[in-house]
């Protein structure tokens, strides 16, 4: 093999797929990137087995080849290269690569190409089209709510449904819900129904973020004819996944279709509150009293935060808010709340209660229920 390209494109492809390398693994190739000429171009690829990241980048290509280099000294070397040309030569015999790099001349000892295991290629029929930053932002709105225990492998994962002209996706992990739908370019021909890795996910939201005008482009979804796998392709980079086989819990029953209060505040200043209550909450379970409050004679209602900790002090915060229904009282954990309000950027939130032991909702303002929906258990409180 021997192939230039530059030092900047080098980088960048290798920060996409060297979070697909398995740092701990006793089969020594995961740890390495797979070096490839392909159609004229350079190919990079990593796997773990469970998510293999591929990306292409310009080259100019003089002699084909391939070769398996370790990934973590592979990535730190040419990102600390000057920006330039950077050519590569392979020394077969033993499996030797050879860096050239302004005035800097390195050899790398590698692994062979054949031991890197196959990418695999989902082989579904007509892929689905996403709008990148749409896709992007949906998954920072549900990824959150997945469990992280492998004790539940399958609330590790998202819902992730296509029907007719509607891609929704859900996540829970017991103690809170995300929906997040938005429409589709395209209707599907049929609907399919997976549960993608939340790992896998926030990996693709990651490299969409990477993408140069990543606002004008799109990412084909394609779901294998078995069910099993997931390939994600995007410009100049696939991302595979292996799916999870279980049956997802019916989450739709469990938000509820109506409330009795619903109080509506200013995002930011409800998310500034919730974070410095959330400091004297730590000490004791998160839990953070919501008390609601509707105002007398058309004046606006109240929200009031209350935290309270033994050792630390207590936190008591009151905001103005739009109430619908009579007064209301509820905890919550200050940590989930959170990281609701974060991933929403409507300048407005709704949280909707039925009673004190029932799940709370939160909605964007603004916004249609079908859109984005989170619910919330409560906590209890011991009077």
């Amino acid at each position: 093999m021997r192939v230039s390209c530059l030092q900047e494109n080098l980088a960048r492809g290798l920060s996409i797929v060297g979070r697909a390398v398995s740092p701990r693994s006793t089969l020594p190739v995961l740890g390495n990137i797979l070096i490839a000429t392909d159609q004229g171009r350079l190919k990079l690829a990593a796997t773990n087995l469970e998510i293999a990241i591929t990306c292409w980048i310009g080259a100019m290509v003089e002699e084909d080849g391939a070769i398996t280099v370790p990934a973590r000294l592979l990535s730190e070397f040419v990102s600390q290269l000057p920006p330039e040309r950077i050519d590569m030569d392979l020394a077969v015999r033993t499996l030797t690569l050879n860096l050239r790099c302004a005035r800097y001349d390195t050899h790398m000892k590698g692994i062979d190409a054949s031991e890197f295991p196959i990418i695999p290629e989902a082989g579904g029929d007509g892929a689905v089209r996403v709008e990148a930053l749409t896709l992007r932002k949906m998954i920072g709105q549900v990824v959150y709510a997945a469990a992280t225990d492998e004790s539940r492998p399958t609330l590790t994962g998202v819902h992730t449904r296509f029907q007719g002209n509607r891609l929704t996706m859900a996540a829970t992990d017991g103690f809170r819900l995300a929906v997040r739908s938005t429409m589709l370019p395209q209707p599907v021909r049929e609907k399919i129904e997976v549960i993608i890795p939340a790992r896998a996910l926030a990996e693709l939201s990651r490299i969409i973020g990477l993408l140069p005008d990543a606002d004008k482009q799109f990412v084909d979804i394609t779901v294998s004819s078995a069910r099993n796998q997931v390939l994600f392709r995007l410009p100049d980079v696939e991302m595979v996944s292996q799916l999870i086989d279980a049956n997802f819990p019916n989450y739709e029953g469990i938000i509820p279709r109506s409330f009795v209060t619903r109080v509506a505040v200013d995002t930011a200043a409800f998310l500034r509150a919730l974070r410095l209550a959330s400091l004297f909450a730590r000490d004791s379970s998160n839990i953070v009293r919501f008390q609601i409050t509707p105002g007398a004679n058309g004046a606006p209602g109240t929200l009031t935060l209350t935290a309270t900790s033994a050792e630390a002090g207590d936190n008591v915060a009151d905001l103005d808010a739009m109430v619908e229904g009579p007064a209301a009282e509820i905890a919550f954990n200050a940590r989930y709340m959170i990281d609701v309000l974060s991933v929403i950027e409507e300048p407005q939130v709704a949280l909707e209660t039925t009673r004190p032991s029932a799940p709370g909702v939160i909605r964007p303002v603004g916004v249609g229920p079908e859109e984005f929906t989170s619910v919330v258990m409560p906590m209890h409180v011991t009077r």
